[in-house]
């Protein structure tokens, strides 16, 4: 019965997605300008009293290379936004008062990064903070008194003075050399300076700050965004925080949930019998409870984050979401304290649960890929973000269960009128030792059945990651469908969304059962009548620039050839990545230790022992800032391509880390990406 129903179900997606692409016949393609022009719109936050939505919208200034960020807000019923800020310089994280009269913001409209708040009736603005290293991630406290923030400070000061002349010295020297003494010593695309993260707190009337956090330690410690990972006790006497003590941070994810005195004080650490991360603390509106996410496993930073609560009067900590098979991100409580709604990743979405509490049953209340889920007081109304790889993100309204979905903001929707931008498909294949493996596909511009294209294939990075459907600036497959390509983004071994066990079945098996899974679903891709299987190409970054590297040295399925590959700042040498990167916990974990422990398994699983079979033309990508995966892994990898005689071409980014984030940059990438797709599987 349930094979019969699942088969009415494909077949219908197969009719809606004809139907689809049939309805986008004519219009024009999605080019790379369009994607630049594309407003970003994130961070909703919902007033106290539900009326009204403050967010924020970024647009890019292409001539100055660089994006610009303003406050808007818009009624929660619907209705025309009205923007707040309007300076040459960014302006972020609107965070409403408890009375709903100000938001909290961070900007640099008179220098270095502070605090602000704007009256949104008068619009009158106020500067809370003037601290020389910089103010971000504005926390109220419940009574309206102190806002918390994070700075990032020399740990041997304790005054502002000192730091201030440390920062003035820094800025005056015309010495640019590096000391450490520590690992982790920079960080993706930045060096440490010698600096911590601290959090502090000042009067939201403005004045001096204190550091509640002082130490030579991160509090928090890093993160790739998210929720804060800080928060205020109901009756705003406390603070709970995210701090990592220990000694090796870059061997460790060991972060641990610490409580301190508003008013100063000792910290207290509440979750040290845990060895995995634990993070994100959030107070439940009754202060009974203390919530925050957990992982069990020390070392491996895609373990599943369980979200617990630590009950405050009997000291006691239990998980609530063990029956959930899937990662908690972003949380947050009714105001009465009964409920928690959450999302977490499914098949290539997000879906928003709610969480009956003391710990009941988990609810799916609205599909697709949703986040920063926001809840009236009343707990009768959800706002939150939505997208999908045909559209970028927008907020929506839905009713507490679900219902009434409700798009507010309209932002991108003129541009896209007329632009081909389909809806991503599903495919579903066998993959190694029968398991059930996912993906997706676009079909290209213009689709006719009786006609073949050529196919791209994009590989995900992580290797703990996922292609989801969402709206992505930087590897954007509609870019390549409307240039005429079919685009399939498979989510193989190592990917979240698909329970825990799929996801650690990579970690010491980087090349093994993943490239079945892979080479399975192209291959069953490729089948299908429209698509050219003289005609297939692959790109990949990070870890998926690493698997292109081994496809490379492997390029002998006799079911599918690539013809053309691309490799941006993917892992070349698995034993320099290990002696060169920052986050060691990553390489010990996934390779079982370092090098010299276990030298066989880098070798097994490193494209450069299989250099010798290097024949397929590849374009390699990094930017000179990537401290995840430095550049010299590509510069390597180039290297070798040259001496085999292997057509190549090196494109590096001196001003761009891990990713390439600057419009012109980016800009250049596609267009280097596109180029060298066209001349070999259009050519």
């Amino acid at each position: 019965m349930r094979r019969a129903v699942a088969f009415v179900a494909l077949a219908a997606l197969v009719v809606l997605a004809a139907v689809l692409v049939a309805a986008q016949q004519g219009v024009r393609a999605f080019t790379i300008d369009d994607l630049l022009k594309v407003r970003r719109v994130s961070d909703p936050r919902l007033s106290p009293d539900g009326r009204w939505i403050a967010y924020t919208v970024a647009d890019t200034d292409r001539e100055a290379n660089r994006r610009v960020t303003q406050i808007y807000l818009l009624p929660t019923a619907g209705g025309e936004p009205r923007q707040l800020t309007s300076e040459r310089q960014s302006s972020s994280s609107p965070r409403w008062s408890p009375d709903g009269t100000r938001l909290a913001f961070v900007s640099s409209r008179e220098g270095g990064q502070q605090l602000w708040t704007i009256e949104v009736a008068s619009g009158k603005l106020t500067r809370i903070t003037n601290i020389s290293t910089g103010a971000d991630n504005p926390v109220w406290s419940p009574d309206g008194k102190w806002l918390a923030f994070t700075s990032s400070v020399y740990p041997e000061c304790t005054t502002e003075e000192c730091n201030r002349e440390r920062v003035e010295k820094a800025a005056s020297s015309k010495v640019t050399a590096k000391i450490t003494d520590r690992l982790l010593f920079r960080h993706w695309n930045a060096w440490q300076e010698g600096k911590r993260s601290h959090v502090f707190v000042v009067s939201s009337a403005g004045g001096a700050a204190r550091d509640l956090t002082p130490g030579d330690f991160d509090a928090p410690p890093f993160s790739l965004g998210g929720q804060v990972d800080y928060a205020f006790s109901p009756d705003s006497t406390e603070l709970a925080f995210a701090s990592n003590r220990d000694k090796v941070e870059a061997t460790s994810t060991n972060g641990d949930i610490f409580v301190v005195p508003v008013a100063g004080g000792e910290a207290r650490r509440l979750t040290g019998a845990n060895t995995g991360n634990d993070l994100t603390p959030l107070y439940s509106p009754d202060g009974r409870f203390l919530a925050y996410r957990s992982q069990t496993r020390g070392g491996f930073e895609s373990d599943r984050w369980r979200l617990m609560l630590y009950d405050r009067r009997t000291n006691q900590t239990r998980s609530v979401t063990e029956a959930l098979d899937s990662s908690v991100e972003g949380y947050s409580f009714t105001r009465d304290g009964g409920r928690i709604y959450f999302v977490a990743a499914e098949r290539g979405r997000h879906p928003i649960y709610s969480l009956a509490l003391p710990g009941g049953e988990i609810k799916k209340v609205v599909e697709g890929f949703n986040d920063d889920v926001q809840i009236s007081s009343d707990a009768r109304t959800l706002v939150f973000t939505r997208q999908s790889m045909a559209r970028p993100i927008e907020i929506f309204r839905a009713s507490a269960d679900g219902a009434g979905l409700t798009q507010l903001t309209k932002t991108n929707d003129a541009m896209f009128a007329g632009i081909y931008s389909p809806a991503a498909e599903e495919v579903e294949w066998t993959g190694a030792e029968g398991a059930r493996v996912h993906g997706f596909l676009l079909k290209p511009h213009n689709f006719d059945a009786s006609k073949k294209y050529p196919l791209i294939v994009l590989i995900h990075g992580g290797p703990q990651g996922a292609w989801n459907d969402n709206w992505s600036y930087r590897w954007n497959p509609q870019i390549f469908a409307s240039k005429g390509y079919a685009v399939f983004m498979p989510n193989p071994r190592g990917s979240t969304g698909y329970g825990q066990k799929f996801t650690d079945e990579i970690s010491g098996d980087w090349a093994g059962k993943v490239v079945t899974d892979i080479l399975n679903g192209v291959a069953q891709v490729a089948g299908a009548p429209y698509i050219d299987r003289e005609r297939i190409g692959a790109a990949g970054g990070s870890y998926g620039g690493y698997m292109v590297n081994w496809i490379e040295g492997h390029n002998d399925d006799a079911r599918v050839r690539f013809r053309a590959l691309v490799s941006h700042a993917g892992v070349f040498n698995t034993t320099s990545m290990a002696g060169a990167t920052e986050e060691l916990w990553f390489t010990q974990w996934e390779f079982k230790g370092m090098p010299w422990e276990n030298p066989e398994m880098y070798n097994r699983w490193s494209p450069h022992m299989f250099v010798k079979n290097f024949k397929t033309p590849m374009l390699v990508i990094h930017g000179e800032l990537d401290y995840r995966v430095p550049y010299t892994e590509s510069l390597q990898l180039f290297t070798a391509l040259q001496l085999q005689g292997v057509e190549s071409r090196l494109l590096i980014f001196p001003d761009e880390g891990h990713w390439i984030l600057k419009p012109q940059n980016s800009e250049l990438w596609y267009n280097t990406v596109a180029a060298w797709f066209d001349k070999h599987l259009k050519g």
